[in-house]
């Protein structure tokens, strides 16, 4: 009836031949299952076939055994055993609101729950006891939507309590990710010493090294007499390299937890003599093994991003712009723009600091050598004042080493070219005077290594190119030159990257790198134009240079908006876009943040 039949005069298909076709058709009912729970939900409610009752605060519900078992593994293990309740007609629930209850047998019948706050906590421990996973993950999705700074804390420790692994985890990853705020949160106090070195340890801890000190010192005050024995394990955590010089022998060295610690002292007093003997070699003479603190990594919620500030824009207006690049969507946005409008200033970065030093204001009414030098911070994205300059400047060139930055040459208020060096200390806020170049230029490539500052070619006051590297040792305040045909530089940026330093165009097309040791330069892949008073900085290893201007195929001078990049590597250069417009004589910097917090401002 339901096959294939064969008549009577049909004769059965020979076995020496070919087989017929067989058609087979695999169905599949969608609505099966759900009109299966639907069907069997409604047999419940009217208590048809049901053969168990689960009993909680003097209610009961009726349901099937079967049902249970299939959906449970605690169900089953109750009613497939030897247990009591599987010869019982009613079973108790201890433990289980009957509200919970049939929440959850609801879910067993249907595959539906309604969560919110008010139930979440319960319903989770019930689907904990009861064994149901799908259902324990739902409410600690539930949770993990509700997650936030200020309870990131109190949710580890309830995820402790529920043995509920995804939620933990979520909640750890918030709590690294907003320690800032974490940190002033009440919860941080009370974890304790292991949970808080845990923490101070993680590479993905999303705080300043400042705000990390603050951090454990504000935990210790909240237990001291506990707690004050602590402070040499904890303080080993702050990564001293990352913390600015100021901070750290102004408030750091100076707090009284630290001083009641000799290892604390001892640590800070290797740092002090480390960068005030303005020598890289480590500390040798000390107990501290201060090598292995010293050389620990930056957390890698450090990032370092480019920021493109000031310069001539379009070549109509000196511009006030800063901008930021944003990788992840690659493209740049604004941070605050400059006070005023400045000329040829330099640009230096310095302890995650931006420093404009210098130049001409430009206004519609004068024109007025600057002393004057402004900054920016990432974490406040607000322009700030710190001490001038003795003596106004522009079209310097500017490098920073250690905790210092050094301002070289430029023209001075009366237009005359100079030949004077002033060094500016970022600890104590002050200016002083250095040896003077040995011959005044302008525009050349300058970059600091291994103790000394190198100023590569440039123009003397007649504009004729200087064949020349005039070399500054940092420690001894001295200088001496050395003549070279290989430099033919000018107005090109000089940039430093493993060791070598990269000198970049400078009305060439050349890339040069300078091996400061051996006194010997390597040819590197040459740029598309000859390209002059252009900007370069290292981001990720990689050489990046931003706009400029350049001689095209007539011999004319025009403005760039390029953005590009060098792979030393593999000795190339790749276009990374466009500028959102063309600029020349600004700074390009790499500056390190720890959160966006600049993209909010």
């Amino acid at each position: 009836m339901y096959g294939c039949l064969l008549s009577d005069t049909q004769s059965p298909p020979s076995m020496d031949g070919p087989l017929p076709a067989v058609e087979i058709f695999h169905f599949q009912d969608k609505v099966h299952s759900s009109s299966l729970l639907l069907q069997l939900n409604t047999l419940r409610q009217r208590s048809i076939l049901t053969d168990v009752l689960l009993c909680s605060e003097n209610a009961e519900i009726s349901c099937h055994r079967n049902v249970l078992v299939s959906s449970s593994p605690y169900f089953k293990a109750m009613f497939c055993n030897n247990f009591i309740e599987s010869q019982q007609a009613k079973v108790s629930l201890k433990g289980i609101s009957f509200s919970i209850l049939r929440n959850i047998v609801d879910y067993v019948y249907t595959g539906l729950v309604t969560i919110s706050m008010e139930i979440v906590l319960p319903l989770m421990q019930a689907a904990s006891m009861l064994q149901y996973g799908r259902l324990f993950e739902a409410c600690s999705s539930f949770l993990q939507e509700q997650l936030s700074p200020d309870n990131c804390l109190s949710m580890i420790r309830l995820s402790d309590i529920m043995n509920c692994t995804s939620l933990r985890d979520k909640a750890k990853e918030v709590a690294l990710k907003n320690f800032s705020d974490v940190s002033l949160s009440e919860d941080l106090c009370e974890l304790s010493l292991a949970e808080l070195m845990g923490y101070l340890e993680d590479d993905s801890l999303c705080a300043e090294e400042e705000q990390v000190f603050e951090m454990l010192v504000a935990w210790i005050h909240h237990n001291p007499l506990s707690r004050r024995g602590a402070i040499s394990d904890l303080f080993k955590k702050v990564r001293l390299r990352y913390v600015h010089p100021t901070y750290l022998f102004q408030f750091i060295a100076n707090d009284p937890l630290i001083q009641s610690s000799t290892l604390c002292t001892e640590i800070i007093d290797s740092v002090r003599r480390l960068l005030f003997s303005v020598n890289t070699t480590l500390i040798k003479d000390t107990t501290v093994d201060f090598k292995t603190l010293w050389v620990t990594p930056r957390r890698y919620t450090y990032n370092d991003t480019l920021v493109v500030v000031g310069g001539r824009k379009n070549n109509v207006q000196t511009s006030r712009e800063a901008l930021i690049f944003d990788e992840k969507a690659q493209k740049w946005q604004r941070l605050a723009m400059l006070p005023v409008r400045l000329y040829k200033a330099s640009y230096v970065s310095l302890h995650s600091v931006l420093y404009v030093i210098g130049g001409m204001v430009m206004n519609s009414k004068s024109r007025e050598v600057s002393k004057t030098v402004y900054t920016l911070s990432l974490k406040t994205n607000q322009w700030w004042r710190v001490t001038a300059m003795p003596e106004p400047r522009f079209a310097q060139q500017s490098v920073s080493y250690l905790h210092f930055i050094f301002v070289l040459g430029g023209f001075g208020a009366d237009g005359r070219l100079l030949a004077s060096v002033e060094r500016y200390n970022s600890m104590f806020n002050q200016w002083e005077s250095m040896a003077a170049m040995p011959e005044a230029v302008l525009h050349p490539a300058v970059a600091a290594l291994n103790q000394r500052i190198y100023v590569f070619g440039g123009e003397d006051a007649m504009q004729s190119p200087v064949r020349m590297i005039q070399v500054y040792h940092i420690a001894r305040n001295t200088w001496f030159r050395m003549e070279n045909r290989t430099v033919k530089n000018v107005s090109a940026p000089a940039v430093v990257l493993d060791k070598k330093i990269y000198i970049i165009g400078g009305y060439t097309r050349r890339t040069i790198a300078y091996d400061t040791e051996a006194n010997h330069f390597t040819k590197c892949a040459s740029l598309k134009e000859r390209r002059m008073h252009h900007s370069a900085t290292v981001l990720n290893n990689q050489i990046y240079i931003t706009g400029g201007r350049y001689v095209n195929g007539h011999d004319a001078i025009e403005d760039s908006d390029t953005f590009e990049c060098y792979d030393p590597k593999a000795d190339a250069w790749t276009d990374k876009g466009n500028l959102p417009h063309k600029l020349f004589d600004h700074g390009s910097l790499t500056l390190t943040c720890v959160s966006r917090s600049w993209a909010k401002s």
